[in-house]
């Protein structure tokens, strides 16, 4: 007995929720997708509600007819999604790993039994956080297509949860993932899901102690809007940024740490009670996020056992506190044995404006991350993980082992890039030798095993010098005492130019890999290849070199040589172009105006910089009338001196002056 599967089958449910129907609708589509018409009759599929079955679980009985058992809507979505990845083989990043679809007339299924694989984490999803590609890119003009397209994927990966973007994005768009079938949670500085409170009463100063019953307020209308969602209660209380509340504080009562975890405390006590007024049985979570982490850490904050502790790691995948700023205390954040209900927020994607990668895979293995994760789920850090996954396409391969984990599978480096590359580039083994080679290949900056570099390493660094540059401030440039330490303007750029130079021929090498690696595919795992694998190689190959070239230019500056730091500056912007236009070129299908927005790391602006500086270096080694660099650059030897008619053409930017140099 087998069950036929074509154009033809129908789905039935007893059960029309909207997730649910949402799910139909995806299996419906995802049918279409692979199925020509066919004259065959197909078999149906039925969804039958089974109440002795766990929460999230499902049956799927194969004969004749196909038979769904689950006990609630989550149940129902996973055993869909399942059959479109199992009988039509449309893969959990299909759309964002732009996978051919094999077309087929039927599929004929033998009979069998499916039951639902148990996760190891209860709350498990995704944080849409510096979402910026995603805010301007719309999809066939429809700039919700997106989102929705993100919310499928992280069902199809199991994840039942999310923080929908952030400030207004989450709310935007937490009804359409509440819609999906997805529990939503909150921001760590947006305490249960509230407007700001900045936004909210525009030219009120936010002192809680004033202003305490407008903050009560704005948690209560969050509470009521979000109260017939699945919702994991987000408590906390921090400033109207990512930042301390004590950082913007005018009154001067939080003046010790005792003081300002008791605050805490009490607020957080506050919002379980305005929660409990409107919803039975809720969730709750806080995240020891950053300084929260520190006063916990330390005995200053009180919590009740009921609620999810969360910790983050530090943006680099290692579970110590982040650095931020110049302070780094690395207090450690991993999930402790008898700890109660525990949990992680984990960045696959981090911004952090010193080193982190937005625009580029985690800088370090997936070997680490393994280590990392499995030690959380030792430690009883199972009840919530909400990953930072940013834009989603230029993390995919780490948020595809992510998802592994959070089944309680064992993860590497040589098994993960090896399924990936089968799963998305057909089995191209050179591929999977790039993946696992990338976060080797990346700069390490510091002594600890997860101190290596993203794209901001470079994007960042080189506008704070170009500003420090720019104003003629060659005092120690403190916001990179964090890599260098303190010194002097000109060897803190030599000792960045160092670090960049030391790692610059993995760089080099990786990026020859993947050109070489490119040439060898053809078709539709070449052009993947290139968009994703390749483009990310050309954005740390470009950038870094960039950055090397620049620090050249101001370090021959130093030493007057004035007409060399402008044409190395100029290479610099122009390495930097490259890069941004590298990412232009991969913008595809629907992927055209994907990287308009790089906002964050913003390549394009750190050429702008760049040329600023340029012009700046015009400035002490042309003449006060901008003639002299173009006579020599532009007139024969014996012309140069003849007075006669200053100059004979309209005068030259610094760019027209650098191509002309460059010729």
């Amino acid at each position: 007995m087998s069950f036929l599967f074509n154009l033809n089958t129908k789905v039935h449910t007893e059960t029309e929720t909207k997730p649910v129907m949402n799910a139909i609708n995806i299996l419906k589509r995802d049918m279409a997708k692979v199925f020509g018409a066919s004259d065959e009759n197909g078999n149906d599929i039925h969804l039958k509600k089974d109440d002795t079955l766990d929460e999230e679980s499902y049956k799927i009985d194969i004969a004749e007819n196909i038979v769904i058992s689950a006990a609630d809507d989550l149940g129902f979505v996973y055993a869909l999604l399942k059959i479109s990845e199992k009988y039509l083989d449309i893969k959990p990043f299909w759309f964002w790993l732009d996978q051919k679809i094999e077309k087929k007339d039927s599929v004929r299924i033998e009979k069998c039994e499916i039951n639902s694989p148990k996760p190891k984490v209860k709350y498990r999803g995704w944080f849409f956080n510096d979402e910026v590609l995603m805010m301007k890119w719309k999809i066939n003009g429809d700039k919700k297509e997106p989102w929705r397209m993100a919310f499928e994927t992280l069902l199809r990966c199991g994840g039942n949860m999310t923080i929908p973007g952030t400030d207004k994005n989450s709310r935007l768009n937490r009804q359409m993932a509440a819609d999906m079938g997805l529990w939503i949670t909150h921001h760590h500085a947006e305490p249960l899901g509230a407007e700001i409170f900045a936004r909210a009463y525009p030219g009120v100063e936010a002192n809680f102690m004033e202003k305490s019953e407008l903050f009560y307020k704005l948690w209560e209308d969050a509470v009521i809007e979000q109260k017939d969602c699945n919702v994991v209660w987000n408590l906390c209380f921090r400033g109207q940024g990512d930042c301390p509340f004590w950082s913007s504080d005018t009154s001067g009562q939080f003046d010790t740490p005792q003081k300002r975890g008791k605050l805490i405390s009490n607020i957080i006590k506050k919002q379980c009670d305005i929660v409990k007024k409107y919803v039975k049985n809720p969730v709750f979570c806080t995240n020891l996020y950053g300084e929260i982490m520190e006063l916990y850490k330390d005995g200053y904050i009180e919590l009740d056992d009921g609620i999810i502790k969360v910790k983050a790691d530090n943006g680099y995948g290692k579970m110590v506190t982040r650095r931020r700023d110049n302070h780094a205390a690395r207090v450690s954040s991993m999930p402790v044995k008898d700890g109660g209900r525990q949990g992680i927020y984990y960045h696959v994607s981090f911004y952090d404006l010193q080193a982190a990668n937005h625009i580029t895979m985690l800088p370090n293995t997936v070997d680490f991350v393994n280590r990392e994760l499995s030690d959380v789920l030792e430690n009883g850090g199972d009840d919530f993980w909400v990953i930072n996954c940013s834009n989603v396409r230029p993390h995919t391969y780490y948020l595809d082992a992510v998802r592994k984990k959070w089944f309680g599978e064992d993860i590497s480096d040589e098994s993960h890039s090896k399924e990936f590359a089968d799963d998305y580039f057909n089995s191209a083994y050179d591929v999977s030798k790039c993946l696992a080679e990338y976060p080797k290949s990346t700069i390490k900056f510091g002594k600890n095993e997860d101190e290596h570099a993203g794209e901001q390493f470079y994007t960042e660094n080189v506008r704070i010098i170009a500003n420090k540059f720019v104003k003629d401030d060659k005092n120690s440039i403190a916001p990179l005492n964090w890599l260098v330490g303190k010194g002097g303007f000109y060897s803190q750029v030599r000792d960045y130019k160092v670090i960049c130079e030391s790692g610059i021929d993995k760089i080099n090498s990786y990026y020859e890999m993947c050109k070489k690696t490119s040439e060898k595919l053809s078709g539709n795992e070449k052009q993947l290849f290139d968009e994703t694998v390749l483009l990310q190689s050309k954005i740390h190959y470009y950038c870094a070199n960039g950055v090397i070239k620049f620090c050249n230019g101001i370090e021959v500056f130093e030493k007057e040589n004035y007409k060399e730091a402008f044409l190395l500056c100029g290479d610099s912007a122009v390495l930097f172009d490259k890069a941004n236009e590298e990412m232009r070129n991969s913008e595809n299908g629907v992927w055209q105006g994907f990287y308009h927005n790089d906002c964050l790391a913003d390549i394009k602006h750190t050429a702008y910089m760049a040329r600023k500086v340029m012009g700046v270096i015009r400035e002490f080694g042309d003449n006060i009338r901008h003639d002299k660099w173009y006579r020599e650059t532009m007139y024969a030897p014996e012309d140069r001196e003849v007075m006669l008619l200053l100059v004979l053409d309209n005068h030259m930017t610094d760019e027209e002056l650098y191509k002309a140099m460059q010729e």
